[in-house]
């Protein structure tokens, strides 16, 4: 039986982090001396290096420090950057977990900071001890996924069997959600055909004609040189392989990051900024989508990788299965599930799919995924913009209109 940690809100996490939060670069040395005077993988440093204001910024450290994994938090100000630690600081207290502001220009500077900083934790520890662990069900998680280092066995194995067990975990009463609206450019009659009605049709269309604008404006699409020595040969077969991880469950929604999902099954995540382009790509790497996928409430995230990554992230835990046998076997050490039996006829994507499904629940019982295992706690917050109000004005008019 797996166990959550009881909120106030009612909702469980399966890990009970402590976070050490930074509101910008300058009061980042403080804030990473606390975390690392403890001996203690619970205790985990994030934040925004900008110092000019962004509501993005601080729509999403709100949803993170209010996250189901997270007890406490510490919140690591200089003093006068633009970040509005007050709302942070009162959003986290509203959500019942302890919360504690260190402005280090009204604490005598670095050394003094780091000492009452560290007090702070330690108290916070103390209190979270006793939070309460309740049954967790299937249906009370929340699972992400994303791929990173494709390469042409990407799509054949490891994507359409983490879409076999998105399938499971859905018809189990799950929320899973996928996104890479910019590598789903050409995938968008496929995924109206799945939606459930026609405003999730017109705004999975609405995100794609999006992304295919905003990346055209960059003036370079989703598909980097490692792809190509991988073994991808166009972006239609990135886009296909990147698609299957969705698996063949209904679209219920188009969510924006931070944005929870309004329900249970599969939700797609909008993650190229609304309007004209002002930050630069929608998101410069691999953890800068885990983060985006945590703050809308993922308890964990499956990550695909042919070419292989490393990576993990604070708060939640990162689980990798890897797409082929040779990186599998050189990297196994950070990988979690080898999907690279089912090249080698070993494993069908069915029994891969049931494998990352156990996977899931080991991790949500407890059990430290490999990037966990070996300390990785990544964090990447950039600046973006988002109108959260512009999808509900969306109709859906396409050369197909397969829903009208």
């Amino acid at each position: 039986m797996m166990k959550g940690y009881l909120r106030n809100n009612g909702k469980k996490g399966i890990r009970n982090a402590t976070l050490v939060v930074y509101l910008v670069e300058c009061a980042k040395h403080v804030a990473s001396k606390i975390v690392d005077s403890f001996d203690n993988d619970s205790v985990q440093l994030v934040g925004f290096s900008g110092c000019y204001p962004n509501d993005y910024a601080l729509d999403i450290m709100t949803k993170l420090c209010t996250h189901p994994n997270v007890g406490s938090t510490l919140i690591v100000s200089l003093g006068c950057e633009g970040f509005n630690r007050e709302a942070l600081a009162n959003a986290v207290k509203d959500s019942g977990r302890p919360c504690s502001t260190l402005v280090i220009q009204q604490n005598q500077g670095t050394a003094k900071s780091i000492v009452k900083g560290k007090e702070i934790v330690a108290e916070q520890l103390n209190s979270l001890a006793s939070t309460p662990l309740v049954d967790l069900e299937i249906s009370d998680i929340v699972v992400g996924t994303i791929c990173g280092g494709s390469d042409g066995t990407s799509g054949i194995t490891a994507n359409p069997a983490v879409g076999s067990c998105f399938d499971h975990l859905i018809d189990h009463g799950a929320t899973c959600m996928f996104e890479e609206t910019g590598e789903l450019i050409g995938c968008e009659d496929v995924m109206i055909d799945r939606a459930a009605n026609q405003v999730v049709a017109a705004n999975i269309l609405g995100a794609i004609e999006k992304a295919e604008i905003y990346y055209q404006k960059m003036g370079y699409g989703s598909f980097a040189p490692g792809n190509a020595e991988g073994g991808l040969t166009t972006q239609e077969e990135k886009s296909m392989g990147a698609y299957a991880k969705s698996g063949r469950s209904e679209i219920q929604g188009v969510i924006k990051p931070g944005e929870a999902p309004s329900g249970k099954g599969l939700y797609l995540m909008d993650v190229v900024p609304d309007g004209e382009p002002m930050f630069g790509f929608p998101n410069i790497a691999d953890n800068a989508e885990i983060v985006e996928m945590i703050a809308s409430g993922c308890h964990l995230v499956l990550f695909t990788t042919g070419r292989g990554s490393v990576v993990g992230s604070a708060i939640s835990p990162i689980v990798k299965v890897c797409a082929n046998p040779e990186t599998y076997e050189n990297l196994s050490d950070d990988m979690d599930v080898n999907a690279g039996k089912i090249l080698l006829g070993e494993s069908t994507i069915n029994e891969t799919g049931q494998e990352i499904v156990n996977k899931v629940i080991d991790v949500c019982s407890g059990k430290k995924s490999k990037s966990e295992q070996l300390g990785h706690q990544e964090f990447v917050l950039t600046y973006k913009r988002f109108n959260h109000e512009e999808d509900s004005k969306l109709t859906l008019k396409h050369k197909g209109d397969a829903l009208c």
